[in-house]
């Protein structure tokens, strides 16, 4: 009896332990599927919130009107995305394809004379939790 306890405690430990390493192995700090769908949320978000401070006046200019109206598909195109992605990658889609809305905002903004709002990632670049799901992946 004395030697059952701590060997039953030993093995609990190396199975914790196991566990803690695996993990850490197979990219704990990869975006997960939250993190994506959080992130790209608030991307679709945004760019509705910056499509909703136009004024019917905005559509005066060329220019902006053109911008305004490929921005506005592209909040379409990322709200139908986001209500079928299930995976990083679809997330990361809707991400990209809503920073492309916003980029579309930006250039109105611009013909108008209003200032563009704070800077915004590239099209091309990934977010932080993409650059780190990244860098994760190229350690393994």
């Amino acid at each position: 009896m004395g030697f059952a306890v701590p060997l039953a405690l030993l093995l609990i430990v190396g199975a914790v332990a196991a566990v803690v390493v695996q993990r850490r192995s197979n990219g704990a700090g990869a975006m997960s599927d939250l993190d994506a769908e959080a992130e790209a949320n608030r991307w679709v978000v945004r760019l509705g919130g910056s499509l909703s401070a136009f004024t019917a006046g905005a559509r005066a200019d060329r220019t902006a009107a053109r911008e305004l109206s490929a921005a506005a598909e592209r909040h379409r195109t990322a709200r139908h995305q986001l209500a079928t992605a299930h995976t990083p990658a679809e997330y990361a889609v809707v991400t990209r394809t809503a920073l492309e809305g916003m980029h579309h905002v930006r250039a109105a903004r611009r013909a108008l004379g209003i200032a563009p709002p704070s800077s915004l990632p590239s099209v091309g670049m990934p977010s932080p939790g993409q650059r780190r799901h990244q860098r994760d992946q190229v350690r393994t």
